[in-house]
């Protein structure tokens, strides 16, 4: 199958490489000629611009789009309307907001142009890995691009089918479904960042316990000097709590035990917001996954105002002093 690719990030120009190691033709394009250059070196036809790309695709085309979720996607979106003919598609496959996919889906079809959202999860492991995609569009539309997806996708990868999903979406089992609708593919996959945040938070929380077991405000029976890349490696076999996340944790404690490269600024890429917002409009408690947003926002502040209000209450009612040093 041909596949238009705009956007050759680390995930754009790795899902290059994974379709045409599987016979696809793929035609690319970026703002920066160097990635399209490259991947036009492995096989892809590299295109100088939109109009470009788009006349070098055969109808009806498909054209995925890999790029941050707002504005630029936003431009890129309306420009690709208004080149691409009736019975072309448009997938986006970043991380856009589910309500703009929507919107944006509403206003393609005028044209009889289809829309695709495709949460595409995988990261810089995806070539090797495979991407597991949660998809949104009609189904006539979804079907007729399966050889893509089915590509991406991780397959089976060693996890024995689940018991009793006899007669389900085989696909499930392949790394990817069709969730429903347009915007149904974005939601899915902002509620799993939502959940990425919480549990990234819990294995954070905890190391941190660990490491702070030899604390000087410990009796010292009490103290223990644990080990934490072991305890992290012994928790990827057989634990109920391993996970890749789990298997990541282990390989940067294995790179740097005291994670000194790191700063733990946090940066949030909009999902986690977006989750939360989302449960306030549906009136679900979401305790976990809010409080990891807001440690995330936390994480990139000294000492808040708030919390030399909370020190002044403190002293004014208490007496009580701040450490020297302010720790």
């Amino acid at each position: 199958m041909q596949l238009g690719m705009i956007g050759l990030g680390r995930m754009g120009g790795n899902i290059v490489r994974r379709l045409m190691r599987n016979g696809h033709k793929c035609v690319v394009y970026d703002r920066q000629s160097a990635p399209a250059r490259q991947l036009a070196a492995e096989g892809a036809v590299a295109a100088a611009d939109l109009r470009d790309l788009v006349a070098k695709l055969e109808a009806p085309r498909a054209v995925w789009v890999m790029l941050p979720a707002g504005e630029i996607t936003e431009h890129t979106v309306t420009e690709l309307g208004s080149l691409m003919q009736a019975g072309d598609i448009v997938i986006d496959g970043g991380n856009s907001f589910y309500k703009d996919d929507i919107r944006r889906a509403a206003s393609l079809r005028v044209k009889d142009i289809h829309y695709v959202d495709v949460g595409t999860s995988g990261g810089i492991w995806g070539l090797d890995r495979g991407y597991c995609m949660m998809i949104g569009g009609d189904k006539a539309t979804v079907d007729h691009l399966d050889p893509i997806f089915a590509t991406l996708a991780p397959g089976p990868s060693g996890v024995a089918p689940t018991p009793g999903r006899v007669g389900r979406d085989g696909r499930a089992e392949q790394g990817y479904i069709h969730c429903g609708p347009n915007g149904a593919g974005h939601f899915v996959k902002m509620i799993h960042n939502g959940i990425e945040y919480g549990l990234m938070q819990a294995y954070a929380e905890g190391f941190d316990i660990l490491k702070n077991a030899d604390s000087e405000v410990l009796p010292k029976e009490q103290r223990y000097a644990l080990d934490l890349p072991d305890i992290a490696e012994v928790w990827r076999r057989g634990s109920v709590i391993g996970s890749w996340l789990l298997d990541l944790t282990a390989i940067a404690f294995a790179e740097d035990p005291e994670l000194t490269r790191y700063s733990g600024y946090v940066e949030d890429s909009g999902e986690g917001r977006w989750t939360v917002m989302a449960a306030l409009e549906e009136a679900v408690p979401a305790e976990v996954l809010s409080a990891a947003l807001y440690t995330r926002f936390r994480s990139r502040k000294d000492h808040s105002f708030a919390e030399k209000m909370l020190s002044a209450m403190r002293n004014k009612f208490g007496g009580h002093l701040e450490p020297k040093g302010g720790s």
